[in-house]
């Protein structure tokens, strides 16, 4: 390779020593941190939120007030942290299997695959004269001109042709090689840290979106699906935080579970890249399901899909709109489904109708109250009239 660099006027690509990458946490092993960290972020954000909950630290915030998640929630606190901690041990099943099927992941090519990226942006700028001609420009003169004052620049619009940049091949025979400019290798850097994993983050991103969006709204529109599986979700009309996973078994997998693991796959990311997607989902999904419309939540300003977007779709009057979750609204947008309208008076009717609810509860138990005293002053009495 480096020979072939050399006579192609290339700076020639270093050498590399494959060796296994070491774990992330000297404590656990990659491959059961990847397993159980999203599980963890999802109790610790999900405990956050229940502080709030059970403080009332935010009432201006609150999308729902506390008589409403008593009053029209159909499944107890204690059903929906089982049937979340059913889905995650599904989940850490899927992602063993995902983490078994992956190859150890190794280090020791990261400069190496950084000078490949580096040798594409040479090759770039080798069609640089030709795209300014067609723009009029003549690329070789503007160079020559420019290479006294800047030489980098004249180096680019010549082509990619650096002569002043050279390094020693080894020590032995110091022969002079073609060298990287800085500014090839910051960018050759940044497109292998950055874009590159940022691209398979925004692919598995999309299609965990398109993923959820049509499985989500096949729940809806088929009865069978809904009745048996997708109905338990709906229990929750006040939506919290660690309901997030509060689904069917089988909803779960398919909704969540497998849709994740596909985009991990689809997107080629690295076991560590998917830790982060994972943990990252995990977070969203737990903040789209929080109840509280927060000002400064990052998560909830990334896109118009957060906790009171997805809050329509757990109401009555909104369970046929906004389908899309947990990151993006394009495919609602797209094929009709979401959400257009006011919905401050309907916000309004729900939290009435808890109220006055609570208020009719609360009524009968101060009835039965004073009636059980009357009842034992009853008795008390006429034990003291007998004597």
């Amino acid at each position: 390779m480096a020979n072939a660099t050399i006579a192609s006027g290339l700076p020639p690509l270093p050498a590399y020593e494959i060796r296994q990458m070491p774990d992330l946490l000297p404590f656990v092993s990659d491959f059961w941190l990847s397993s159980i960290l999203p599980h963890i972020a999802y109790w610790l954000v999900s405990l956050i939120f229940h502080m709030i909950d059970v403080y009332d630290l935010f009432p201006q915030y609150r999308l729902h007030t506390p008589e409403e998640i008593t009053q029209r929630n159909l499944a107890s606190r204690y059903e929906v942290a089982r049937d979340v901690v059913i889905e995650q041990i599904i989940q850490i099943g899927m992602t063993t299997f995902l983490s078994a099927t992956e190859p150890r992941q190794t280090t020791g090519m990261e400069e190496y695959d950084v000078a490949v990226w580096a040798t594409r942006v040479r090759l770039a700028q080798r069609a640089l004269p030709a795209v300014l001609g067609t723009l009029g420009f003549n690329a070789t003169a503007i160079s020559k001109n420019i290479a006294a004052s800047y030489p980098l620049l004249a180096g680019a619009l010549a082509g990619g042709h650096y002569p002043f940049l050279t390094t020693t091949l080894d020590d032995v025979t110091g022969t002079a090689v073609p060298a990287f400019a800085t500014w090839e290798l910051l960018v050759a850097k940044a497109i292998y840290w950055v874009v590159v994993p940022g691209f398979q983050l925004w692919v598995a991103a999309c299609f965990l979106d398109a993923w959820q969006y049509i499985w989500h709204r096949a729940m809806h529109i088929n009865k069978w699906m809904y009745t048996h599986w997708h109905a338990r979700h709906h229990r929750l009309y006040v939506p919290y935080a660690y309901g997030a996973l509060y689904n069917h078994p089988v909803e779960g997998f398919v909704l969540d579970t497998l849709g994740a693991g596909l985009a991990y796959k689809v997107s080629m990311l690295s076991p560590r890249g998917g830790m982060l997607f994972f943990v990252f989902s995990t977070i969203k999904t737990v903040d789209d399901h929080c109840g509280y419309a927060l000002p400064w939540d990052p998560l909830q300003h990334i896109t118009s899909n957060n906790a009171a977007y997805h809050d329509i779709h757990h109401q009555s009057w909104g369970i046929k709109s906004n389908f899309s979750q947990p990151f993006f609204t394009i495919w609602d947008r797209v094929l009709g489904t979401m959400w257009k309208g006011d919905t401050t008076l309907k916000y309004e009717r729900t939290r009435a109708a808890a109220a006055g609810k609570a208020g009719k509860k609360e009524e009968s138990r101060e009835e039965s109250k004073e009636s059980a005293n009357g009842r034992a002053n009853g008795k008390t009495n006429g034990k003291v009239k007998a004597k």
